[in-house]
């Protein structure tokens, strides 16, 4: 029996994770008011509705009074002895906006005196009680529906829930970091193949930036360091009843050092779990 709050920025995908747990047999809730929490949650322990598992929004439509008082809800939950996970999606502003003005859609805030990225800041705000207190952070930014849908049923339906989920991220500073990660390593300082005009237009995917990176020491310390801190801190992330943990490695552009880290990594890492996970965030746009 558990309670999954879903939260975040109007346009960040709440509905399609809802629609994806509502498949997968939960009991759904769209737009609960926060203070119902607490009554919501008797009825579930009481097995009152007869079904395990519980997904519920909450989003900016709350009253702001409400939202405010969020982390005196949940710990009040905790007292209950109800399993509580909290997932927060968001994407960057600019991505937001785009999506508003696509669908057309009226943003929830937004009024004659309100316009929409003064509504979507203000969103921000009132939703930063719960998002602080996340278990899961979702950036959708440059997620398709399709790649939100699998990222739910990997990170949030994964079949072994008891098993900490590793995913390893790369980027490019330039664009800014990724907001769901746990651990954020900075790969800028080891040598770099973009200088190197033969492997400029390749990624840490290819046999030739590989070659390059493989033959590079500092590469293969920076690595070797990774991967004893994890060795050493990820089973106490685990006791701490963490089910996922996002490490974001990031270098310049997200081309070639931190691709090259994070499939070395996943693989070191897929030799000891079966729920590790590789994505390269400038890759897969």
């Amino acid at each position: 029996m558990k309670l999954t709050i879903i939260s975040g920025r109007s346009g960040s995908g709440k509905s399609t994770v809802l629609h994806v747990l509502e498949d997968r047999g939960y009991y759904c809730i769209d737009n609960l008011p926060a203070s119902l929490l607490s009554s919501l949650a008797d009825r579930i322990s009481s097995d009152a509705i007869g079904i395990p598992n519980v997904a519920v929004s909450i989003d900016a439509r709350n009253i702001s009074t409400d939202l405010e008082k969020f982390p005196i809800i949940i710990n009040d939950l905790k007292n209950k002895s109800l399993p509580t996970e909290i997932v927060f999606l968001d994407a960057n502003s600019q991505t937001l906006l785009k999506r508003f003005s696509e669908s057309r859609r009226k943003h929830p805030l937004s009024s004659e005196a309100i316009g929409l990225k003064e509504a979507i800041d203000k969103e921000s705000e009132l939703l930063e009680p719960i998002s602080v207190m996340a278990s899961l952070s979702i950036d959708t930014s440059n997620m398709s529906l399709h790649q939100l849908r699998d990222t739910v049923k990997n990170r949030l339906l994964n079949d072994q829930p008891t098993t900490l989920v590793l995913l390893f991220q790369s980027f490019g500073f330039k664009n800014g970091l990724p907001v769901d990660a746990d651990i954020v390593y900075d790969v800028r300082c080891l040598p770099n193949p973009y200088w190197d005009n033969s492997l400029r237009s390749l990624t840490g995917l290819d046999d030739a930036v590989v070659a390059f990176l493989d033959s590079q020491e500092e590469v293969q310390e920076m690595c070797s360091d990774i991967e004893n801190f994890l060795q050493k801190w990820l089973p106490s992330f685990e006791r701490n009843n963490r089910s996922y943990i996002t490490v974001a490695l990031g270098c310049t552009g997200g081309q070639h050092r931190s691709v090259y880290m994070c499939k070395k990594l996943g693989q070191i890492f897929s030799k000891q779990s079966s729920n590790v996970q590789v994505r390269h965030r400038e890759l897969d746009q």
